[in-house]
């Protein structure tokens, strides 16, 4: 087959959208898209969600890419870029959340700083049984932390590991997670948009390969209803004008070691807690997973090297100080789900919220806070309409078509449980 190209951009699904081109456009270029995929839901329902323009002729945007961002890719004799998207009239896209990523990246850079960020993903398996249902991949030496051929029998995750390294991804951590058949990947930290863009390739990359194994590899947030739950966790820092990490206190990290600036990103993320939620975990799914006692980001808390705690300070400090963000499932964007979480906590710093005290309790029986997120994902949606500050350093455009493709949301799924919520989802996320 003759070479050619694969464009790409993520859409308000987290959905990988795009085209095939010939190798001519290999290089700097562009492709026109119909700018109403952005009122098209997992069913296909077609939704007048603002921005969409679906009453208004289903006009098209464009995707332009660089020559330069373009890569080998994991099919063969195919490259792959991913696309910024504009409007008609050249100006960029405010349903783009990869604009809202390269918005969020910019404000923070006019104080001088440059968001770095690690991407931890987690996911289940499916095989078909013999009738066409879904069930658990087969590994019943599965354990957390489990490598070898009891975690995964098939070594399809061999196959995404060897891929990875020839499109030069840098996998940090494959390993087994708590309950089977459940994996766990990590990304080496970097630049925001350059950690994301690997992120949205890496995972769908994953569940292609997966999928030529027989593998349906699902990273939505509780496929299992009694298994336990799939996030997203970001962790992050910034680098300064000299290249050194702004978030570090000396060599030693923790809780007694903060700065201004993580005290201000802490405090920022506490204040928009309930109103995160609704962008970054986003599907109703997402709320079964989001629970107390659950080691998810239910809780409105913060503490150092605890998982029961939604923000994360690392024990590390120097160079590998950072923050980690454990709300978030692999449902979202993840340029928005970033975007969102780097700017609330910007809005923390610049506002100067105060940072209420670290948790001492366990998280399983007891909590200091008693605020959580909202329990489904009509009232989270309720929360982030009521975010406005939050909403508007996202994009507004970009979050009031999310507030509604969400609230249609909540109707299409309220009478699914089980594995029909499960099929809702599993196919696309």
């Amino acid at each position: 087959m003759a070479e050619r190209l694969r464009l790409l951009f993520c859409d308000h699904l987290s959905i990988a959208r795009g085209k095939y081109l010939p190798a001519s456009k290999i290089g700097d270029g562009s492709s026109r898209f119909c700018r109403s995929t952005f009122g098209v839901h997992y069913d296909k329902d077609l939704l007048d969600a603002p921005g969409a323009m679906m009453m208004a002729g289903l006009p098209d945007m464009e995707a332009r890419y660089e020559g330069a961002q373009i890569r080998d890719g994991w099919e063969r004799d195919t490259k792959v870029v991913i696309g910024d998207l504009y409007d008609d009239a050249g100006e960029p896209l405010g349903l783009c959340g990869r604009g809202a990523l390269k918005r969020a990246v910019a404000a923070w850079q006019k104080k001088g700083l440059t968001p770095k960020v690690g991407i931890e993903l987690e996911c289940y398996a499916f095989m078909a049984a013999d009738d066409g249902r879904l069930v658990s991949y087969d590994n019943p030496g599965g354990v957390v932390y489990g490598t070898g051929a009891f975690t995964d029998p098939l070594r399809f995750t061999d196959a995404i590991w060897e891929k990875a390294d020839e499109m030069g991804f840098a996998l940090e951590c494959m390993t087994g997670e708590y309950d089977a058949p459940q994996f766990e990947f990590t990304l080496r930290f970097d630049e925001a948009v350059a950690a994301i863009d690997d992120i949205f390739l890496f995972r769908l990359m994953a569940r292609e390969i997966a999928l030529e194994h027989g593998i349906v590899l699902t990273f939505m947030p509780k496929p299992i209803s009694e298994a336990g739950g799939s996030g997203m966790h970001v962790n992050f820092s910034f680098a300064d004008d000299k290249g050194n990490n702004a978030l570090a206190n000396g060599e030693t990290g923790g809780p007694e070691n903060l700065n201004d600036l993580a005290k201000g990103c802490l405090a920022g993320l506490m204040h928009h807690h309930k109103g995160l939620a609704g962008l970054i975990a986003p599907i109703a799914n997402s709320y079964q997973r989001l629970q107390p006692a659950s080691l998810s980001g239910f809780w409105c808390n913060w503490g150092g090297d605890h998982r029961g705690v939604t923000a994360r300070v690392s024990s590390e400090g120097g160079a590998k100080a950072r923050l980690e963000h454990r709300m978030a499932d692999a449902a979202a964007n993840p340029y928005t789900a970033v975007a969102a979480v780097l700017q609330a906590a910007r809005l923390g710093v610049d506002n100067g919220y105060e940072l209420k005290p670290m948790e001492t309790g366990d998280c399983f029986e007891n909590t200091d806070t008693k605020i959580g997120t909202a329990l489904d994902l009509k009232r989270a949606i309720a929360d982030l309409e009521a975010d406005n500050e939050l909403g508007d350093a996202v994009g507004r455009l970009l979050v009031d078509n999310h507030i509604y493709m969400k609230r249609q949301e909540v109707k299409k799924t309220r009478d699914l449980e089980g594995d029909e919520l499960r099929d809702f989802y599993i196919y696309f996320v």
